[in-house]
């Protein structure tokens, strides 16, 4: 399909979205959410609206197609139409920022870069307190942790990404500078494997499943480790918020409802997630996503079940996370004076879907410092 072609599509759909949820979307804050326990308490036409995810058959990704297979997405009143990025880690985020599609599966950060560029974006569910990701590193390259980057070519998803930025950050904490090392893309899955293997990239910031596929076959060891909340406390200084839902606060303002529908949806596949084991969570993925030419279902319930503990359990945005994200996009260069946390994300939406579902919620809520 052509670029034309693409933008009168999504135009289209945006159109009938908005004359399938103006019926629906209250004028409050919780979009018509009611206190009625573990089911569907919406009524009325069900509003269809899209969503990209960046890069949908991760593991750090994986709650966005869950709430998909496990059929909550329908359960709580929204037809979600799903699709994933083919590039690299920018495209999710600016098809959303552009309008072409509703949602955005991709990290908080991006918020805070949106709005540095006068783009007002908002967080509105975190489903993750980790990165996921791991730098992982040839036995050749001699790289045993961010401090010896200099001169190395270090691979992420794509230039200008959030790995592209992150990679920037753990090599300033050591006091080296993004001219120090190179940068180049390597996508994820097999072409990241390829990087490694081919000895064009020295090391790889990468998740699960192609974690797993570089271990399994030598090829490379983990260097960094951000995959879950302690290891991002330990490199990084502090929870670090990454995957969310990201829309533009303008949309969000006159689809209240529809926004509520969805986020209820993903906070009931958190919990879900929290209370299930890892081999349940692969059972209910298209299996596709866990076994296929880089890794096998067993491995992929190995790396999940390590790494389980980047999730978060109810949705909210955890306290001191966007602060450290503010202290990390100052490091690298990104202009924050006139940005405010409490600009960058709500939890509104995810108390509502709380209270709907019964849940008492674990995490502590980040507020206006952060």
């Amino acid at each position: 399909m052509n670029k034309r072609s693409i933008v009168a599509a999504a135009a289209a759909v945006a159109a009938m979205t908005l004359a399938i949820t103006g019926c629906s979307t209250t004028s409050s804050a919780s979009g018509g959410a009611s206190s009625s326990s573990g089911s569907s308490s919406n009524s009325g036409p069900m509003p269809t609206v899209k969503m990209m995810v960046g890069g949908i058959d991760k593991q750090i990704y994986l709650p966005y197609q869950l709430a998909q297979s496990l059929g909550f997405y329908k359960k709580y009143g929204v037809n979600v139409e799903l699709s994933t990025e083919q590039q690299g880690g920018v495209g999710a985020e600016d098809a959303m920022a552009s309008g072409q599609v509703d949602f955005a599966g991709a990290w908080y950060i991006h918020t805070v870069d949106f709005q540095s560029k006068g783009k007002d974006v908002i967080n509105l569910i975190q489903l993750s307190g980790a990165p996921g990701e791991r730098i992982m590193c040839s036995p050749k390259s001699g790289v045993k942790s961010a401090a010896d980057f200099k001169g190395k070519t270090i691979g992420v998803t794509d230039l200008g990404s959030g790995t592209d930025e992150l990679t920037q950050f753990l090599a300033s904490q050591h006091g080296i500078s993004k001219t120090d090392y190179h940068t180049i893309a390597v996508g994820a899955g097999s072409t990241a494997i390829a990087a490694i293997q081919r000895g064009s990239a020295d090391c790889v910031m990468t998740t699960q499943p192609t974690v797993g596929a570089l271990e399994s076959k030598g090829l490379a060891t983990t260097a960094v480790d951000l995959a879950t909340t302690a290891g991002a406390q330990k490199a990084l200084g502090g929870a670090w918020p990454a995957a969310g839902l990201l829309a533009r606060a303008d949309w969000v303002k006159t689809h209240k409802d529809a926004v509520q529908r969805v986020v209820t949806a993903l906070t009931a596949t958190m919990h879900w997630i929290h209370t299930h084991t890892a081999a349940d969570i692969a059972n209910k993925l298209p299996q596709s996503f866990v076994s296929n030419a880089t890794i096998t279902k067993a491995q992929y319930i190995a790396g999940l079940t390590t790494d389980k503990g980047q999730f978060l359990p109810d949705g909210i945005m955890p306290a001191g996370g966007p602060k450290v994200i503010f202290a990390m996009e100052k490091t690298i260069g990104v202009d924050t004076s006139k940005i405010s946390y409490s600009d960058t994300f709500t939890n509104t939406y995810v108390d509502n879907a709380l209270k709907q579902l019964g849940i008492t919620p674990t995490t502590t809520p980040a507020g206006a410092n952060g």
